[in-house]
């Protein structure tokens, strides 16, 4: 069985729940994501912010990102453990119409789970099926 750990990006960083969003945006420029979780002093997981949660939530509202803390705008927060199936990966993401998902084992983060790492797989042999992408891009996109 193909689980979340088989097709993650391992060695996700986050940022602190205490940063600034002009941090978030900074690092998320470096490491070209979109995405960032947020993890407290105790680094434990805790939220997810993304580059547009600092557009729309943030700027467009007027907020300082400079004083903005990274927690003000933590999203609700889905994740799927580690040795979680393929299905239950989709299946988050899917109903709550997310592209990205943090994996945590215990309650510590070890990974996160992009749209592209579905598609291509991290693994040899631990690609999704066509139909199963298919699936998934008509949840996530066409159901907004």
């Amino acid at each position: 069985m193909t689980t979340a750990r088989d097709i993650m990006h391992s060695g996700a960083q986050c940022v602190g729940a205490e940063q600034s969003l002009a941090d978030a945006a900074r690092m998320m420029r470096d490491m070209n994501v979109g995405a960032l979780p947020i993890c407290g002093d105790d680094q434990k997981l805790k939220g997810i912010i993304t580059d547009r949660d600092i557009i729309v939530r943030c700027i467009a509202e007027g907020m300082d990102p400079a004083a903005t803390k990274a927690m003000e705008l933590a999203g609700h927060l889905h994740c799927v453990r580690a040795e979680d199936g393929i299905d239950t990966v989709l299946g988050k993401m899917e109903q709550h119409q997310i592209r990205r998902i943090p994996v945590i084992d215990g309650d510590r983060l070890v990974g996160m789970i992009s749209e592209a790492d579905l598609a291509m797989g991290h693994r040899e042999g631990q690609r999704l099926t066509d139909q199963q992408i298919v699936d998934f891009m008509d949840s996530v996109y066409m159901k907004r």
